[in-house]
Protein backbone atom coordinates (compact mmCIF):
# COMPACT_ATOMS: atom_id res chain seq x y z
CA UNK A 1 0.00 0.00 0.00
CA UNK A 2 1.21 3.50 -0.88
CA UNK A 3 1.84 5.47 2.29
CA UNK A 4 1.76 9.28 2.26
CA UNK A 5 2.79 11.92 4.74
CA UNK A 6 -0.42 13.92 5.18
CA UNK A 7 -1.31 17.08 7.10
CA UNK A 8 -4.88 17.95 8.03
CA UNK A 9 -5.56 21.54 9.06
CA UNK A 10 -8.59 21.74 11.32
CA UNK A 11 -9.82 19.21 13.90
CA UNK A 12 -13.57 19.73 13.63
CA UNK A 13 -16.09 17.21 12.32
CA UNK A 14 -14.55 16.99 8.86
CA UNK A 15 -10.92 17.44 9.87
CA UNK A 16 -10.84 14.98 12.74
CA UNK A 17 -12.77 12.36 10.78
CA UNK A 18 -10.48 12.83 7.78
CA UNK A 19 -7.32 12.58 9.90
CA UNK A 20 -8.46 9.50 11.82
CA UNK A 21 -9.70 7.69 8.73
CA UNK A 22 -6.63 8.43 6.61
CA UNK A 23 -4.44 7.14 9.45
CA UNK A 24 -6.54 3.97 9.54
CA UNK A 25 -5.78 3.51 5.83
CA UNK A 26 -2.05 3.42 6.63
CA UNK A 27 -1.01 7.01 6.00
CA UNK A 28 1.03 9.12 8.41
CA UNK A 29 -1.18 12.01 9.46
CA UNK A 30 -0.47 15.18 11.41
CA UNK A 31 -3.61 17.09 12.37
CA UNK A 32 -3.44 20.74 13.39
CA UNK A 33 -5.80 23.01 15.27
CA UNK A 34 -5.55 26.48 16.82
CA UNK A 35 -7.07 25.41 20.15
CA UNK A 36 -4.39 24.13 22.54
CA UNK A 37 -6.96 22.53 24.85
CA UNK A 38 -8.45 20.59 21.94
CA UNK A 39 -5.00 19.48 20.80
CA UNK A 40 -4.16 18.25 24.31
CA UNK A 41 -7.46 16.36 24.55
CA UNK A 42 -6.90 14.65 21.21
CA UNK A 43 -3.33 13.75 22.12
CA UNK A 44 -4.77 11.99 25.17
CA UNK A 45 -6.99 9.86 22.91
CA UNK A 46 -10.24 11.62 23.74
CA UNK A 47 -12.50 12.62 20.87
CA UNK A 48 -13.69 16.22 20.85
CA UNK A 49 -16.79 15.49 18.75
CA UNK A 50 -19.65 13.07 19.24
CA UNK A 51 -19.23 10.83 16.22
CA UNK A 52 -19.47 7.01 16.24
CA UNK A 53 -16.16 5.34 15.49
CA UNK A 54 -13.95 8.42 15.77
CA UNK A 55 -12.57 7.67 19.22
CA UNK A 56 -11.68 4.09 18.29
CA UNK A 57 -9.77 5.23 15.19
CA UNK A 58 -8.17 8.03 17.19
CA UNK A 59 -6.81 5.60 19.78
CA UNK A 60 -5.63 3.17 17.10
CA UNK A 61 -3.87 5.92 15.13
CA UNK A 62 -2.08 7.27 18.17
CA UNK A 63 -1.01 3.80 19.30
CA UNK A 64 0.38 2.99 15.85
CA UNK A 65 2.25 6.33 15.66
CA UNK A 66 0.37 7.13 12.46
CA UNK A 67 -1.59 10.03 13.94
CA UNK A 68 -0.42 13.05 15.88
CA UNK A 69 -1.86 16.43 16.81
CA UNK A 70 -0.07 19.77 16.81
CA UNK A 71 -0.83 23.41 17.41
CA UNK A 72 -0.90 25.54 14.27
CA UNK A 73 -1.09 24.79 10.56
CA UNK A 74 2.58 25.49 9.86
CA UNK A 75 3.71 22.89 12.38
CA UNK A 76 1.66 20.22 10.62
CA UNK A 77 2.34 21.11 7.01
CA UNK A 78 6.06 21.85 6.83
CA UNK A 79 7.04 18.28 5.94
CA UNK A 80 3.77 17.09 4.41
CA UNK A 81 3.38 15.78 0.87
CA UNK A 82 -0.36 16.49 0.87
CA UNK A 83 -2.17 19.10 3.00
CA UNK A 84 -5.92 18.93 3.56
CA UNK A 85 -7.70 22.19 4.44
CA UNK A 86 -10.66 21.35 6.71
CA UNK A 87 -11.45 24.73 8.21
CA UNK A 88 -14.80 26.47 8.74
CA UNK A 89 -16.39 28.34 5.83
CA UNK A 90 -19.47 29.73 7.60
CA UNK A 91 -22.23 31.76 6.05
CA UNK A 92 -21.48 35.47 6.02
CA UNK A 93 -24.00 38.24 6.55
CA UNK A 94 -24.77 38.45 2.83
CA UNK A 95 -25.31 34.69 2.54
CA UNK A 96 -22.00 34.05 0.80
CA UNK A 97 -19.40 31.70 2.28
CA UNK A 98 -16.92 33.45 4.57
CA UNK A 99 -13.44 32.40 3.49
CA UNK A 100 -11.57 34.47 6.09
CA UNK A 101 -10.21 31.48 8.02
CA UNK A 102 -9.33 29.57 4.88
CA UNK A 103 -7.44 32.53 3.43
CA UNK A 104 -5.60 33.07 6.69
CA UNK A 105 -4.45 29.44 6.77
CA UNK A 106 -3.32 29.55 3.15
CA UNK A 107 -1.31 32.69 3.85
CA UNK A 108 0.26 31.01 6.90
CA UNK A 109 1.24 27.97 4.82
CA UNK A 110 2.51 29.80 1.76
CA UNK A 111 6.17 29.90 2.75
CA UNK A 112 6.40 26.63 4.66
CA UNK A 113 5.06 24.13 2.12
CA UNK A 114 7.61 21.77 0.67
CA UNK A 115 8.23 21.89 -3.11
CA UNK A 116 5.89 19.47 -4.86
CA UNK A 117 3.28 19.60 -2.08
CA UNK A 118 -0.41 19.26 -2.96
CA UNK A 119 -2.91 21.49 -1.15
CA UNK A 120 -6.40 19.97 -0.97
CA UNK A 121 -9.59 21.87 -0.15
CA UNK A 122 -11.97 19.55 1.68
CA UNK A 123 -14.02 22.35 3.22
CA UNK A 124 -17.07 23.33 1.19
CA UNK A 125 -16.02 26.38 -0.79
CA UNK A 126 -17.52 28.50 -3.58
CA UNK A 127 -16.74 27.64 -7.17
CA UNK A 128 -13.45 29.26 -8.08
CA UNK A 129 -11.85 28.89 -4.65
CA UNK A 130 -9.17 26.46 -5.82
CA UNK A 131 -8.02 29.04 -8.38
CA UNK A 132 -8.18 31.73 -5.68
CA UNK A 133 -6.02 29.63 -3.34
CA UNK A 134 -3.54 29.01 -6.12
CA UNK A 135 -3.22 32.76 -6.53
CA UNK A 136 -2.79 33.33 -2.79
CA UNK A 137 -0.05 30.71 -2.63
CA UNK A 138 1.81 32.12 -5.58
CA UNK A 139 3.81 28.90 -5.80
CA UNK A 140 4.38 27.26 -9.19
CA UNK A 141 5.79 24.23 -7.37
CA UNK A 142 2.60 23.61 -5.32
CA UNK A 143 -0.63 22.27 -6.84
CA UNK A 144 -4.17 22.85 -5.58
CA UNK A 145 -6.83 20.13 -5.67
CA UNK A 146 -10.53 20.21 -4.77
CA UNK A 147 -11.71 17.09 -2.92
CA UNK A 148 -15.12 17.88 -1.34
CA UNK A 149 -16.38 15.81 1.55
CA UNK A 150 -19.72 13.99 1.57
CA UNK A 151 -19.92 13.06 5.24
CA UNK A 152 -23.13 12.89 7.25
CA UNK A 153 -22.82 13.74 10.91
CA UNK A 154 -23.64 10.67 12.95
CA UNK A 155 -22.21 8.36 10.29
CA UNK A 156 -19.13 10.28 9.14
CA UNK A 157 -16.63 7.46 9.72
CA UNK A 158 -18.81 4.99 7.84
CA UNK A 159 -19.30 7.45 5.01
CA UNK A 160 -15.57 8.15 4.73
CA UNK A 161 -14.60 4.48 4.65
CA UNK A 162 -17.52 3.41 2.45
CA UNK A 163 -17.88 6.27 -0.03
CA UNK A 164 -20.35 6.18 -2.91
CA UNK A 165 -17.90 8.26 -4.92
CA UNK A 166 -14.75 10.31 -4.50
CA UNK A 167 -14.68 13.64 -6.31
CA UNK A 168 -11.29 15.13 -7.20
CA UNK A 169 -10.82 18.27 -9.25
CA UNK A 170 -7.67 19.98 -10.42
CA UNK A 171 -6.06 21.62 -13.41
CA UNK A 172 -2.96 19.55 -12.63
CA UNK A 173 -3.82 15.87 -13.37
CA UNK A 174 -0.74 14.37 -11.66
CA UNK A 175 -1.68 16.16 -8.42
CA UNK A 176 -5.23 14.84 -8.69
CA UNK A 177 -3.85 11.33 -9.17
CA UNK A 178 -1.76 11.65 -6.01
CA UNK A 179 -4.88 12.51 -4.02
CA UNK A 180 -6.83 9.66 -5.62
CA UNK A 181 -4.15 7.18 -4.52
CA UNK A 182 -4.84 8.05 -0.88
CA UNK A 183 -8.28 6.43 -1.24
CA UNK A 184 -7.27 3.53 -3.47
CA UNK A 185 -7.89 0.91 -0.78
CA UNK A 186 -11.55 1.97 -0.53
CA UNK A 187 -12.31 0.86 -4.10
CA UNK A 188 -14.83 3.65 -4.70
CA UNK A 189 -15.60 5.23 -8.08
CA UNK A 190 -13.48 8.34 -8.65
CA UNK A 191 -14.89 11.36 -10.45
CA UNK A 192 -11.83 13.21 -11.69
CA UNK A 193 -12.56 16.62 -13.17
CA UNK A 194 -11.52 20.25 -13.08
CA UNK A 195 -11.59 22.17 -9.78
CA UNK A 196 -14.64 24.31 -10.66
CA UNK A 197 -16.72 21.23 -11.48
CA UNK A 198 -15.62 19.47 -8.29
CA UNK A 199 -16.60 22.49 -6.20
CA UNK A 200 -19.93 22.73 -8.00
CA UNK A 201 -20.69 19.03 -7.45
CA UNK A 202 -20.76 19.57 -3.70
CA UNK A 203 -23.12 22.55 -3.89
CA UNK A 204 -25.33 20.93 -6.51
CA UNK A 205 -25.71 17.78 -4.40
CA UNK A 206 -26.45 19.53 -1.10
CA UNK A 207 -28.89 22.00 -2.63
CA UNK A 208 -30.73 19.18 -4.37
CA UNK A 209 -31.06 17.30 -1.07
CA UNK A 210 -32.39 20.45 0.60
CA UNK A 211 -34.92 20.80 -2.21
CA UNK A 212 -36.14 17.22 -1.66
CA UNK A 213 -36.62 17.90 2.05
CA UNK A 214 -38.53 21.13 1.45
CA UNK A 215 -40.64 19.37 -1.16
CA UNK A 216 -41.60 16.51 1.13
CA UNK A 217 -42.47 18.93 3.94
CA UNK A 218 -44.79 20.78 1.55
CA UNK A 219 -46.38 17.47 0.53
CA UNK A 220 -46.78 16.61 4.23
CA UNK A 221 -48.74 19.83 4.80
CA UNK A 222 -51.07 18.90 1.96
CA UNK A 223 -51.49 15.42 3.42
CA UNK A 224 -52.68 16.92 6.71
CA UNK A 225 -55.36 18.92 4.93
CA UNK A 226 -56.44 16.12 2.58
CA UNK A 227 -56.44 13.23 5.05
CA UNK A 228 -53.59 11.39 3.32
CA UNK A 229 -50.80 9.57 5.21
CA UNK A 230 -47.34 11.00 4.48
CA UNK A 231 -45.64 7.75 5.48
CA UNK A 232 -47.58 5.82 2.84
CA UNK A 233 -47.06 8.61 0.31
CA UNK A 234 -43.27 8.68 0.73
CA UNK A 235 -43.08 4.90 0.75
CA UNK A 236 -44.90 4.84 -2.56
CA UNK A 237 -42.67 7.58 -3.93
CA UNK A 238 -39.46 5.98 -2.73
CA UNK A 239 -40.12 2.70 -4.51
CA UNK A 240 -39.95 4.56 -7.80
CA UNK A 241 -36.36 3.98 -8.94
CA UNK A 242 -36.29 7.43 -10.51
CA UNK A 243 -36.86 8.95 -7.06
CA UNK A 244 -35.55 6.59 -4.37
CA UNK A 245 -36.34 6.69 -0.64
CA UNK A 246 -33.62 8.95 0.74
CA UNK A 247 -34.33 12.48 1.99
CA UNK A 248 -38.09 11.93 1.87
CA UNK A 249 -38.73 12.07 5.59
CA UNK A 250 -40.73 15.10 6.77
CA UNK A 251 -39.66 17.02 9.85
CA UNK A 252 -39.37 20.42 11.52
CA UNK A 253 -37.18 21.77 8.71
CA UNK A 254 -33.65 21.03 7.62
CA UNK A 255 -30.59 22.47 9.31
CA UNK A 256 -27.08 21.61 10.43
CA UNK A 257 -23.68 22.86 9.39
CA UNK A 258 -24.08 22.24 5.64
CA UNK A 259 -27.48 22.64 4.00
CA UNK A 260 -28.38 26.14 5.27
CA UNK A 261 -25.05 27.72 4.41
CA UNK A 262 -24.66 25.84 1.12
CA UNK A 263 -28.11 26.78 -0.18
CA UNK A 264 -27.55 30.43 0.71
CA UNK A 265 -24.05 30.40 -0.77
CA UNK A 266 -25.17 28.95 -4.11
CA UNK A 267 -28.12 31.36 -4.26
CA UNK A 268 -25.77 34.26 -3.53
CA UNK A 269 -23.42 33.05 -6.29
CA UNK A 270 -26.30 32.91 -8.75
CA UNK A 271 -27.44 36.40 -7.80
CA UNK A 272 -23.92 37.78 -8.19
CA UNK A 273 -23.81 36.35 -11.71
CA UNK A 274 -27.23 37.75 -12.61
CA UNK A 275 -28.73 34.25 -12.81
CA UNK A 276 -32.23 33.80 -11.38
CA UNK A 277 -32.66 30.65 -9.28
CA UNK A 278 -36.28 30.73 -8.05
CA UNK A 279 -36.33 27.01 -7.24
CA UNK A 280 -33.51 27.33 -4.72
CA UNK A 281 -35.04 30.49 -3.26
CA UNK A 282 -38.35 28.61 -2.82
CA UNK A 283 -36.48 25.73 -1.17
CA UNK A 284 -35.12 28.10 1.49
CA UNK A 285 -38.44 29.92 1.94
CA UNK A 286 -40.30 26.62 2.31
CA UNK A 287 -37.89 25.60 5.05
CA UNK A 288 -38.54 28.83 6.96
CA UNK A 289 -42.26 28.22 6.55
CA UNK A 290 -41.86 24.75 8.04
CA UNK A 291 -40.53 26.29 11.26
CA UNK A 292 -43.65 28.45 11.50
CA UNK A 293 -45.94 25.47 10.82
CA UNK A 294 -44.40 23.65 13.80
CA UNK A 295 -44.92 26.68 16.03
CA UNK A 296 -48.53 26.87 14.83
CA UNK A 297 -49.06 23.20 15.77
CA UNK A 298 -47.84 24.01 19.28
CA UNK A 299 -50.10 27.09 19.47
CA UNK A 300 -53.11 25.02 18.47
CA UNK A 301 -52.24 22.37 21.03
CA UNK A 302 -52.25 24.89 23.91
CA UNK A 303 -55.24 26.98 22.95
CA UNK A 304 -53.88 29.48 20.46
CA UNK A 305 -51.40 31.57 22.49
CA UNK A 306 -47.93 30.83 23.83
CA UNK A 307 -47.56 33.76 26.23
CA UNK A 308 -46.81 32.43 29.70
CA UNK A 309 -47.29 28.81 28.57
CA UNK A 310 -44.72 26.18 29.55
CA UNK A 311 -43.58 24.00 26.65
CA UNK A 312 -41.25 21.00 26.92
CA UNK A 313 -38.75 20.37 24.12
CA UNK A 314 -37.20 16.95 23.47
CA UNK A 315 -34.10 17.20 21.27
CA UNK A 316 -32.09 20.32 20.50
CA UNK A 317 -29.39 19.17 18.07
CA UNK A 318 -30.11 19.38 14.35
CA UNK A 319 -30.24 15.57 14.11
CA UNK A 320 -29.81 12.58 16.38
CA UNK A 321 -26.43 10.99 17.20
CA UNK A 322 -24.56 14.28 17.12
CA UNK A 323 -23.95 17.12 19.55
CA UNK A 324 -24.05 19.72 16.77
CA UNK A 325 -26.36 22.68 17.38
CA UNK A 326 -25.36 24.66 14.29
CA UNK A 327 -28.45 25.93 12.46
CA UNK A 328 -30.57 23.41 14.33
CA UNK A 329 -34.26 23.74 13.40
CA UNK A 330 -35.02 22.92 17.04
CA UNK A 331 -33.30 26.11 18.18
CA UNK A 332 -34.94 28.20 15.45
CA UNK A 333 -38.35 26.95 16.57
CA UNK A 334 -37.47 27.47 20.23
CA UNK A 335 -36.42 31.03 19.50
CA UNK A 336 -39.75 31.75 17.81
CA UNK A 337 -41.72 30.31 20.71
CA UNK A 338 -39.62 32.20 23.24
CA UNK A 339 -40.27 35.42 21.31
CA UNK A 340 -43.99 34.80 21.79
CA UNK A 341 -43.53 34.52 25.55
CA UNK A 342 -43.41 30.75 26.00
CA UNK A 343 -41.52 29.27 28.95
CA UNK A 344 -39.31 26.56 27.52
CA UNK A 345 -37.76 23.51 29.15
CA UNK A 346 -35.33 21.71 26.83
CA UNK A 347 -33.60 18.35 27.01
CA UNK A 348 -31.09 16.71 24.69
CA UNK A 349 -29.11 13.50 25.41
CA UNK A 350 -25.91 15.04 24.03
CA UNK A 351 -26.00 18.21 26.14
CA UNK A 352 -24.97 18.05 29.80
CA UNK A 353 -26.23 21.60 30.33
CA UNK A 354 -26.79 24.95 28.62
CA UNK A 355 -24.88 25.36 25.35
CA UNK A 356 -24.32 28.22 22.92
CA UNK A 357 -27.60 29.05 21.25
CA UNK A 358 -29.76 27.80 24.10
CA UNK A 359 -29.06 30.26 26.90
CA UNK A 360 -31.77 32.87 27.14
CA UNK A 361 -34.25 30.86 25.07
CA UNK A 362 -34.90 28.03 27.47
CA UNK A 363 -33.82 26.22 30.58
CA UNK A 364 -31.87 23.10 29.64
CA UNK A 365 -32.73 20.28 32.04
CA UNK A 366 -31.14 16.95 32.87
CA UNK A 367 -33.88 14.48 31.92
CA UNK A 368 -36.81 14.28 29.48
CA UNK A 369 -39.12 13.98 32.48
CA UNK A 370 -37.98 17.35 33.79
CA UNK A 371 -38.76 18.81 30.36
CA UNK A 372 -42.30 17.46 30.66
CA UNK A 373 -42.90 18.62 34.24
CA UNK A 374 -45.79 21.09 34.25
CA UNK A 375 -45.68 21.61 30.48
CA UNK A 376 -48.87 22.28 28.57
CA UNK A 377 -47.39 20.42 25.60
CA UNK A 378 -44.30 18.39 24.79
CA UNK A 379 -42.59 18.84 21.42
CA UNK A 380 -40.20 16.27 19.92
CA UNK A 381 -37.71 18.13 17.72
CA UNK A 382 -34.86 15.62 17.29
CA UNK A 383 -35.26 11.91 16.57
CA UNK A 384 -33.13 10.48 19.40
CA UNK A 385 -33.89 6.70 19.56
CA UNK A 386 -34.30 6.73 23.34
CA UNK A 387 -37.33 9.00 23.09
CA UNK A 388 -39.38 6.09 21.77
CA UNK A 389 -38.73 4.12 24.95
CA UNK A 390 -39.66 6.78 27.50
CA UNK A 391 -42.21 6.01 30.19
CA UNK A 392 -45.06 7.81 28.50
CA UNK A 393 -47.51 7.11 31.30
CA UNK A 394 -45.10 8.87 33.66
CA UNK A 395 -44.84 11.76 31.23
CA UNK A 396 -48.62 11.97 31.01
CA UNK A 397 -48.69 12.34 34.78
CA UNK A 398 -46.15 15.17 34.65
CA UNK A 399 -47.69 17.22 31.83
CA UNK A 400 -50.35 19.79 32.63
CA UNK A 401 -51.84 19.22 29.15
CA UNK A 402 -52.40 16.19 26.96
CA UNK A 403 -50.57 17.10 23.76
CA UNK A 404 -47.35 15.77 22.24
CA UNK A 405 -46.21 17.35 18.98
CA UNK A 406 -43.92 14.87 17.24
CA UNK A 407 -42.22 16.85 14.47
CA UNK A 408 -40.10 13.86 13.40
CA UNK A 409 -42.88 11.24 13.19
CA UNK A 410 -40.64 9.33 15.54
CA UNK A 411 -43.05 8.08 18.21
CA UNK A 412 -45.75 5.41 18.16
CA UNK A 413 -49.05 7.31 18.44
CA UNK A 414 -50.78 4.21 19.79
CA UNK A 415 -48.37 4.03 22.73
CA UNK A 416 -49.06 7.68 23.53
CA UNK A 417 -52.80 7.23 23.13
CA UNK A 418 -52.67 4.31 25.57
CA UNK A 419 -50.98 6.70 28.03
CA UNK A 420 -53.84 9.17 27.58
CA UNK A 421 -51.93 11.55 25.33
CA UNK A 422 -52.75 13.08 21.96
CA UNK A 423 -49.93 12.81 19.42
CA UNK A 424 -49.80 15.31 16.56
CA UNK A 425 -47.35 14.43 13.79
CA UNK A 426 -46.21 15.88 10.47
CA UNK A 427 -48.18 14.82 7.41
CA UNK A 428 -50.91 13.09 9.39
CA UNK A 429 -54.38 14.48 10.13
CA UNK A 430 -54.80 15.86 13.64
CA UNK A 431 -56.04 13.22 16.14
CA UNK A 432 -59.25 15.19 16.66
CA UNK A 433 -59.91 14.96 12.93
CA UNK A 434 -59.82 11.17 13.23
CA UNK A 435 -61.83 11.03 16.45
CA UNK A 436 -58.76 9.81 18.38
CA UNK A 437 -58.04 12.76 20.65
CA UNK A 438 -57.36 12.07 24.29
Amino acid sequence: MFESNVAVVGAGYVGLTTAACLASLGHRVTCADTDQAKVDTLRAGQATIREPGVRELLVQGLAADRLEFVLGAAAAASEAEIVFLCVPTPMGRDGAADLTTLESVVTELRDVLAPGCVVVTKSTVPVGTAVHIDGLLGRTDVAVVSNPEFLREGSAVHDFLNPERIVIGSEVPPAAERVAVLYKELGAPVVQTDSASAEMIKYAANCYLATRLSYVNAIAELCEHLGADIDDVTRGMGLDQRIGPSFLKPGPGWGGSCLPKDTHALLRTAEALGCDFPLLRATIDTNHRQHELVVEKVRQAVGGRLTGVRIGLLGLTFKANTDDLRDSPALVIAKRMAAEGAELLGFDPSLPGPAPGTTGQMRVVDTPYQAADGAAALTVLTEWPEFRDLDWERIAGLLSGRSVIDTRNHLDPLVLRHAGLSCRQVGHPAPEDLGLAG
